[in-house]
């Protein structure tokens, strides 16, 4: 299987930067992908699990490919039509578009051309191609809760904790995050992350040992306080006021999305604990952990999914597999049966003598 996790300066040549394209413009651009894709999957009612495997297969696919090449809408709207069928949510090509087109302006729609439906069927094949068939996506949401239920506090902290780390879950999908940690690592640091901003402390946690200085190394070997706070710092740049440097240059698709007046980002305040440092290379061990706390912890409330497999009408039924008639053989001759009294038996040797008396 392919491995999908680079390093940095990987992040930094891009195709898209030897493409003339700065890294703060890609960046951008990954950021009105993924979000726009998280918008046309909610207006769809699709489930996390599909919005967030069709934000990784976009950031995956630019990664093999430039934003000038491929505009990112058109490839959102693909990754999001694949990740429909892979997580076994699917919809049609053309309700994606139906919503994209409303979600768009039309300055943006126009990158879709003539044929919207053609360019995204095209691109599937392309997209398949690059992410080579590699279609199963893990997520840190199911990690969260499962971590979550071994640590020991204040129940009603617990809950806003797993819901603020659920929340940043969220958000770091408009990052690359995903293309740097597994998702083990990702569900600890935005565990800590929310841990420190809800003030929630772990009392104990269930199969502690002596080894273990914190709690997340029953979880994850090897993690170091300078790439929590890292990974911390990422999901939290994404609240920061960020403005865009005039004359900066926009591939096919369009500029950047300006976001709705009713699109509000919570503000949230770093811990005091964290500081820029510089990042450990060294990849982590995630080692399994068994579930085993009396607390009940569910993912954010969502609203029920509603779909309807789609009918097929007019569809020709299949031809028989033989068009000519079976070939006209004739049985087999049977055997005379003889008829009259059976022949007498005819010994091959003379009758025994009688025996002397």
């Amino acid at each position: 299987m392919p491995y999908w996790y680079y390093d940095k300066k990987d992040l930094l040549t891009t195709p898209s930067s030897r493409d003339g394209i700065t890294t703060e413009a890609e960046n951008r651009y990954r950021k009105e992908g993924a979000r726009f894709i998280i918008d046309t999957g909610s207006k769809m009612d699709l489930g996390y699990n599909t919005v967030a495997t069709g934000v990784v297969y976009f950031h995956r696919f630019y990664m093999f490919h430039s934003f000038k090449t491929f505009p990112r809408y058109i490839t959102a709207c693909c990754c999001l039509f694949l990740a429909g069928k892979v997580e076994e949510t699917p919809k049609k090509c053309k309700d994606i578009i139906k919503v994209a087109k409303s979600l768009l302006t039309e300055q943006k729609f126009a990158s879709f051309g003539d044929d919207p439906k053609e360019e995204v069927m095209t691109l599937e094949r392309i997209l398949l191609q690059t992410i080579k068939f590699d279609l199963q996506v893990e997520h840190p949401y199911g990690y969260l809760l499962k971590y979550a239920k071994c640590l020991k506090g204040d129940k009603a902290k617990l809950q806003k904790m797993v819901q603020m780390a659920w929340t940043f879950v969220n958000d770091s999908l408009c990052t690359t995050l995903c293309l740097q940690w597994e998702p083990e690592v990702i569900a600890v640091a935005l565990m800590f992350l929310a841990g420190k901003l809800s003030k929630f402390e772990v009392v104990d946690w269930n199969g502690r040992v002596p080894k273990h200085t914190a709690w997340w190394d029953m979880f994850v070997e090897d993690v170091t306080m300078e790439l929590l706070e890292d990974i911390c710092h990422q999901v939290l740049d994404l609240y920061s006021p960020q403005t865009q440097p005039p004359g900066a240059e926009s591939p096919p698709g369009g500029a950047a999305r300006a976001l709705p007046k009713n699109d509000k980002r919570p503000s949230v305040t770093p811990p005091a604990s964290v500081s820029p440092v510089a990042v450990n290379t060294n990849k982590p061990t995630v080692t399994p952990v068994k579930n085993g706390a009396d607390i009940k912890l569910e993912p954010p409330k969502m609203d029920p999914m509603r779909f309807t497999y789609p009918a097929y009408p007019g569809l020709a039924p299949y031809p028989p597999v033989y068009s000519a008639p079976p070939p006209n053989i004739p049985p087999p001759p049977r055997l005379p049966i003889p008829t009259g009294p059976p022949p007498p038996l005819v010994y091959s040797e003379p009758p025994p003598s009688r025996f002397p008396p």
